[in-house]
């Protein structure tokens, strides 16, 4: 195990069987919380992160074991929620990294947001091409 899931799961080791039972209670909390804020909606976009990137040799954007979640606050709540969500290519920031669209839909809607994932790609302009590695021959 790496260092970093050991110290952020450390402090775990002390939670009683009630207190494990109401954190894992609290996902259909969310769960009901996120579909009825989606349910005006038939598509909700959203950032994927709320970072561009981070440094290849961190495992997390903060780097941080006590803040290891922050940058899954816009895609958690839907996949607790059992919405259909795709993340797609959205531009780049002004020094080249990418950029995720997140398009989430209603529970059970994964072909409207395929469909609406299709229609982005279509009507954007076109991404610029990824670098190709060297050929190795």
């Amino acid at each position: 195990m790496l260092p970093f899931i050991r110290e952020w799961v450390a402090p775990g080791e002390h939670l009683s069987a009630a207190q494990l039972f109401h954190g894992w209670s609290q996902i259909a909390v969310l769960r009901d919380a996120t579909v009825a804020a989606c349910q005006p909606f038939d598509f909700v976009l959203s950032p994927v992160s709320p970072v561009s990137a981070f440094a290849a040799d961190w495992p997390m954007p903060t780097n941080d074991p006590q803040r290891a979640m922050e940058h899954i606050g816009f895609t958690l709540p839907h996949n607790m929620s059992e919405q259909p969500a795709a993340s797609i290519d959205c531009g780049v920031t002004a020094t080249g990294l990418p950029i995720g669209l997140q398009i989430i839909g209603r529970r059970h809607d994964d072909l409207g947001v395929l469909r609406l994932s299709r229609a982005w790609e279509q009507l954007r302009p076109p991404p610029r091409p990824w670098p190709e590695p060297p050929f190795a021959g």
